[in-house]
């Protein structure tokens, strides 16, 4: 009889032993499952909130922006670069909050304040560096530079730009960094830049222009 029962718990053992075990595993690491699975819904909930907390920022920022750009377009650039300043401090990363940069240098520019301007269409590219807009303030930077009197490196940002827009916008960005390099007093480099205007774009209403001005530089031949 002691042996029967000796083979019968013999036999019942693997099933209670494997219940032990899924026991002792539970027990070991079920807490851990349940602490990693609270981590993943705690951060998936702080992932929505800062979703949604952008998304508001950047609401608030477009509205603000929107109004600071009617007063621009009314020749209010004193208070709307006031506010354009604002809305890059309130909401620095925000879309509309880089997008001020270009409006601040904007403003800046029109009200004769080409070191702001400078400052700001630079801070912006610094965020922005791709797309047509960004070669829209590229342009508007380059006009800043030329309006303060920083010719090479007008000319340099003048000439970044060819090719980037239609080739009539191309060749007036090779007469302009030529008219840079001549007022920087480099002859030779305005030369280069007007031989590959003509060169290159010889069928826009920069070319004829570029002709005249190259035989201004050059000279009458001599014999």
């Amino acid at each position: 009889m002691a042996l029967q029962i000796r083979k019968s718990a013999r036999i019942e053992d693997p099933g209670a032993e494997l219940l032990d075990r899924f026991s002792g595993y539970w027990a070991r690491f079920g807490r851990i499952a349940l602490g990693v699975a609270g981590v993943t819904v705690a951060a998936a909930a702080v992932g929505f909130l800062s979703v949604r907390s952008r998304a508001a920022n950047e609401a608030r920022a477009a509205g603000e922006l929107a109004e600071a750009s009617v007063l621009y377009w009314r020749g209010d650039y004193v208070n709307s670069l006031a506010r354009a300043r604002q809305i890059i401090q309130q909401f620095p990363s925000t879309p509309s909050g880089i997008d001020a940069h270009r409006l601040a240098g904007d403003n800046a520019y029109w009200n004769g304040d080409m070191k702001t301007a400078i400052t700001e269409y630079r801070a912006y590219l610094d965020r922005q560096k791709n797309g047509v807009l960004a070669d829209a303030v590229r342009r508007s930077l380059a006009y800043a530079l030329e309006s303060d009197g920083k010719n090479i490196e007008a000319a340099a940002a003048y000439e970044g730009l060819v090719g980037k827009l239609d080739r009539e916008s191309s060749a007036e960005f090779l007469a302009a960094a030529a008219r840079c390099y001549r007022a920087a007093g480099q002859p030779a480099e305005a030369v280069k830049r007007l031989q590959r205007l003509i060169g290159e774009f010889g069928e826009t209403s920069f070319a004829s222009p570029a002709r005249m001005e190259l035989a201004e530089i050059s000279g009458p031949p001599t014999h």
